[in-house]
């Protein structure tokens, strides 16, 4: 099995920041990673190549610095990475465009897998764009997949409903996070990574109309969140009474 990992780094979102009077999320020295789902996109290609051989890509849209969160990556199982540095207010339109060139420059892929979402901006668009791009099958939200002879099987979580589905290969797969727990790299993985390559590939094979932004983020602010600290005390009854009436006057209890 081919298999192409979508990956993007980001910052920790546990660790940004609200300035209260800005209302802007303070993103200076705020450690970077990769997205969670990513990971979890990762260890289920680990998963098949350990059931049935072939190679993993992984490929991330970044700056130069993304190479040191890709190695973490290649530490877990994968065998390459590709990194694509991408021009000034890149969108979605355009990543997608850069991937799906990669992608076509690879050449022979049998599944790509994604994350369902980024934990940044979280829109779940990527995995969708790719796939229309590359006119490929796509399965979403997969929180189980089984790969057989000529088809890949995948259970689909839809809330309340899981719908099975199955596709021929090529096909792309945005996993959920309760899909797996990815591995963590053994110190002997982790050395042996430094030897697997990164290569930088420049922004080719990709029209010109294609690498200008859609949208335009204007603004970007955080909600601070406060505590109302209210303490009910006393009569047991009588507080229950009043947490609910607050709870209705908040809107949180209709």
């Amino acid at each position: 099995m081919n298999i192409i990992v979508c990956a993007k780094q980001v910052v920790d979102v546990a660790e940004v920041k609200v300035d209260s009077s800005t209302k802007k999320p303070i993103l200076v020295g705020v450690p970077q990673k990769i997205s969670d789902m990513d990971k979890n996109a990762l260890e289920e290609a680990i998963k098949i190549k350990e059931k049935l051989g072939g190679k993993i890509t992984i490929l991330t849209v970044g700056a130069p610095d993304a190479k040191e969160r890709m190695k973490e990556l290649l530490a877990m199982g994968a065998d390459e990475g590709v990194l694509i540095p991408p021009p000034e207010h890149a969108d979605y339109h355009v990543i997608a465009h850069l991937l799906a060139s990669a992608m076509k420059k690879i050449g022979s892929y049998d599944i790509i897998f994604c994350g369902e979402a980024s934990i940044d901006m979280f829109s779940g668009q990527m995995g969708p764009r790719i796939a229309g791009l590359l006119n490929i099958p796509q399965i979403t939200y997969a929180q189980q997949v089984t790969v057989e002879q000529n088809k890949v099987v995948a259970e689909r979580n839809l809330g309340e409903k899981a719908v099975i589905i199955e596709s021929p290969f090529p096909v792309l797969i945005s996993v959920t996070k309760e899909i797996n727990q990815p591995r963590l790299p053994s110190l002997m993985a982790i050395l042996a990574s430094s030897s697997k390559p990164i290569h930088e590939w420049p922004a080719t094979g990709v029209t010109a109309e294609a690498l200008v932004p859609k949208l335009q983020t204007l603004d970007i602010k955080g909600i601070p969140m406060q505590r109302k600290n209210i303490i009910y005390q006393n009569d047991l009854d009588q507080s229950v009474g009043k947490l609910v009436d607050e709870l209705a006057k908040v809107g949180v209890l209709r």
